[in-house]
């Protein structure tokens, strides 16, 4: 070991799932007293390079090293050994618990068996000095806001003399106030020698802490930035220089009239937002932004499953109540939601049985008998028009792959000939060719008519499907891109916050 070694580094990390490559000879230096930014879009990787430094997955291949040496790192006492630490996005604490008994939760001093909650509260007090935090450490978790909160687990992992940090999207649930003061506590601990590797979508943030940053894209590394070269252009040109795919066959065919129109829409995740827009016949409509940007909050509250606080939802300009899924379903909404094994599908009944879901109540016979000729057809029509590969409408849905697990999940809705598809990530987890076939389901949807409003976390997707993208962020549409105006630095802008210039 040198006194110049990096404090830590990542050397050709590659990491798979089954059908995933994760990450692919990722390479990764931390300095100490350094602060270095982690960016990327969804699914670049990020989140399972943490939770390899942090233990909570083994690599496949590639070096770790601390202070120059190699180290393995297995399971999360290993990082902590190592003096790595991760602070969840999801505070890692038992809000039962006193502050004091948060922090060395597992690790508590004893005195003849018992624990000794002086030393402990002694203990504590001392390390939530470091992180500026004035409060008793006997005092309930309960009492302390989010912003507090997150100030404790630093001083958790400060307690276990960590030396690396690593904080995923920290500021995502503080006040303006509360992301002041970690800013300072973070800074404050860099020149104390403590290092940090800061994930966040928030390119402000980036650049007013970070002293370097590292870009990966597509589970690889996109490029660095040092301290001078660090703005919000630069980053997004590295999150995502990439082209876009060729499977796209869009067709020019004529937007019809306003099917759809929401406005001043508040939902309960963003209250302070209001959401205004409008969707027509025969129109594909993307959603972009990165996680936590709303956009599934938007789908469930015009789809009914979340209480609208404001705002009025018309359909062919007239308004309309919808509180609950029946409801959207009766005025001709339906909703192929982002997760379809929990909430698409009872991946234990046949794909009969799960077309035939939706459509239960328009299929009752008197008495409350089920329709079964109606739901044989509709089953076989589905099967047929999506091309789903299935021995047969008794088939398990399970036993499917994934791609024809989301063909069920359509044509469940499909059965049902709604006005408006609303689409929350449709190709997520589906292999290529499967998605191409949902893209061209999508266009023929279009063609006859019908609106298409979707979300998708994949910018080639949103940009390839779209004949206009809206963007949101941090619960707000930031702004609308019409096709000739699409471009993955433009959307990208957008999805962190800048607002688009108006027209000259």
């Amino acid at each position: 070991m040198t006194d110049t070694a990096p404090l830590l580094q990542v050397c050709k990390v590659c990491k798979s799932f089954p059908g995933v490559r994760a990450l692919h000879e990722i390479d990764l230096t931390l300095h100490r007293s350094e602060v270095l930014a982690l960016i990327g879009e969804n699914g670049a990787g990020k989140s399972t390079l943490m939770k390899i430094l942090a233990g909570v997955q083994p690599p496949d291949t590639g070096e770790i090293r601390v202070d120059g040496q190699p180290v393995e790192i297995r399971t999360v006492n290993d990082a902590l050994d190592a003096g790595i630490a991760l602070i969840h996005q999801e505070l890692n604490l038992a809000d039962n618990l006193t502050v004091g008994a948060n922090i060395y939760l597992g690790r508590e001093p004893r005195r003849l068996g018992l624990i000794d909650t002086k030393r402990m509260n002694r203990d504590a007090r001392d390390v939530l000095r470091r992180v500026g935090l004035d409060v008793d450490p006997a005092t309930p978790l309960s009492q302390l806001s989010i912003g507090r909160q997150q100030l404790v687990e630093i001083a958790k992992a400060l307690s276990i003399n960590a030396r690396v940090l690593i904080m995923d999207e920290p500021t995502s649930s503080l006040s303006a106030h509360e992301t002041e003061t970690l800013f300072d506590v973070v800074k404050d601990l860099r020149n104390k020698g403590v290092s940090v590797i800061y994930i966040s979508h928030r390119l402000g943030e980036v650049k007013e802490l970070a002293d370097r940053v590292t870009v990966m894209r597509d589970g690889e590394n996109a490029g660095d930035l040092d301290h001078a070269q660090i703005d919000h252009d630069a980053m997004v040109r590295l999150m995502v220089g990439r082209d876009i795919s060729q499977f796209y066959a869009r067709q020019q065919h004529p937007i019809g009239d306003t099917l759809l129109e929401v406005r001043g829409l508040a939902t309960p995740t963003w209250p302070g937002h209001r959401l205004s827009f409008k969707v027509h016949r025969g129109e594909i409509v993307g959603v972009a932004g990165l996680v936590g940007a709303g956009r599934t909050e938007m789908l469930r509250t015009l789809f009914g499953i979340d209480r609208r606080l404001t705002g009025e939802v018309l359909i062919d300009g007239q308004p309309v109540e919808i509180t609950s899924p029946i409801e959207a379903i009766e005025h001709g909404l339906a909703l192929v939601p982002e997760d379809r094994k929990q909430h698409g599908l009872v991946v234990d009944m046949s794909v009969r049985h799960n077309v035939g879901l939706a459509g239960l109540h328009r299929n009752a016979r008197t008495g409350g008998m089920l329709n079964q000729a109606q739901e044989d057809h509709d089953t076989a029509e589905m099967i047929g028009k999506l091309n789903i590969k299935t021995p047969g409408p008794d088939q398990v849905a399970k036993f499917l792959s994934g791609g024809n697990q989301q063909k069920v999940v359509i044509g469940k809705w499909l059965a049902l000939s709604p006005r408006l598809l609303l689409l929350d990530e449709p190709t997520r987890g589906i292999d290529v060719g499967a998605k191409e076939e949902i893209y061209k389901l999508m266009e023929r949807l279009a063609e006859q008519g019908m609106a298409v409003l979707f979300v998708s976390s994949e910018l080639e997707e949103v940009m390839g499907m779209s004949d206009r993208v809206i963007v949101m962020h941090e619960g707000a549409i930031t702004g609308e891109l019409m096709r000739d105006e699409l471009s993955e630095e433009a959307v990208m802008q957008l999805a962190t916050g800048r607002q688009k210039s108006p027209a000259a």
